[in-house]
């Protein structure tokens, strides 16, 4: 049976987008300059990949998606405030983010800083929202909060971050390496499936597979980034190209080469899909996003 990702992949992210504009409606914060900020990162684009991971996951147990919204959404604006701090001049200092400039280049350092830690603050207060709202206990959404604290805390992002920033201009292992990237990228995604799960109701085997299916496509996808980031354009990505060359960051091109980074991140798909198997065709979804996260260019 042929599944069409492409108009999944729609669906979802117009319903998050549907549903972030209400979250983040001017009215709220008086329309305060820091309020702008967050609502011109939020909407400035991007895929949607991880709320669509949380409402995959959660659909895939329970057969339904649409109750989970507050929940997907907040792991977005979890994810919107670490790529407005992660383009801080003190961090990356990119000047481009999904085709426009850069939270702190709109505005200011100030503001992107207080937009970031506004958006994370917010992410908790709407995924407490998701108590009672699809059958979700207040205990379930407790457990929801874990995930999504540890993936961004220092043994997720900020950790990853830290790390990323001891390795320009160095030659680290692969094993630091994997465990960077893993971090950085990979434990948000990997949340993001554990969440959708938590929230339906699966057993502790199912979150597993559901994290461990997140960590390789975590990897996979950040492998893809920095292909993209070694062999695109400005244009075609919507934002700076070739900056870890500049930056001497470790990325796995610059250990494998493009042909190399590309059997990598291959390999890491096929092991995601294959932790799928147990799930028959529920997983159909999950199994063709896998694919579309080395596929895809941006």
């Amino acid at each position: 049976m042929e599944f069409n990702l492409k108009a999944y992949i729609a669906l979802r992210r117009k319903v998050v987008n549907d549903h972030l504009r209400k979250v983040l409606r001017l009215g709220r914060g008086a329309g305060s300059k820091a309020l702008r900020a967050m609502r011109y990162s939020v909407f400035a684009g991007g895929k949607r990949l991880r709320p669509t991971l949380v409402l995959a996951g959660a659909e895939m147990l329970r057969g339904r998606w649409r109750s989970f919204l507050p929940a997907a959404c907040a792991v977005e604006l979890v994810h919107t405030y670490s790529l407005i701090h992660d383009d801080l001049p003190a961090m990356d200092n990119d000047d481009w983010r999904r085709g426009v400039p850069t939270c702190h280049r709109r505005y200011d350092e100030a503001t992107a800083i207080l937009a970031g830690d506004a958006l994370n603050t917010m992410a908790f207060e709407l995924l407490a929202s998701q108590a009672g709202k699809g059958g979700v206990s207040a205990q379930q959404v407790v457990e929801a909060m874990r995930e999504l604290a540890r993936a961004a805390g220092p043994g997720g992002m900020v950790g990853g971050q830290v790390l990323d920033l001891a390795a320009e201009k160095k030659n680290i292992s692969l094993a630091r390496l994997r465990e960077l990237h893993l971090k950085k990228t990979g434990a948000l995604i990997a949340a993001s499936l554990r969440i959708g799960g938590i929230l339906a109701g699966a057993n502790s085997r199912e979150v597993g597979r559901l994290g461990r299916y997140g960590r390789h496509i975590g990897l996979a996808f950040q492998i893809a980034d920095d292909l993209l980031d070694a062999t695109c354009s400005r244009k075609s990505t919507g934002k700076d190209t070739g900056s870890d060359r500049r930056q001497g960051k470790s990325t796995f091109v610059s250990h494998f080469g493009v042909e190399g980074a590309r059997r990598h991140a291959a390999q890491e798909v096929k092991l995601a899909r294959r932790v799928l198997k147990p799930f028959g065709n529920r997983a159909m979804p999950l199994d063709a996003i896998a694919d579309y996260i080395i596929a895809r260019k941006n």
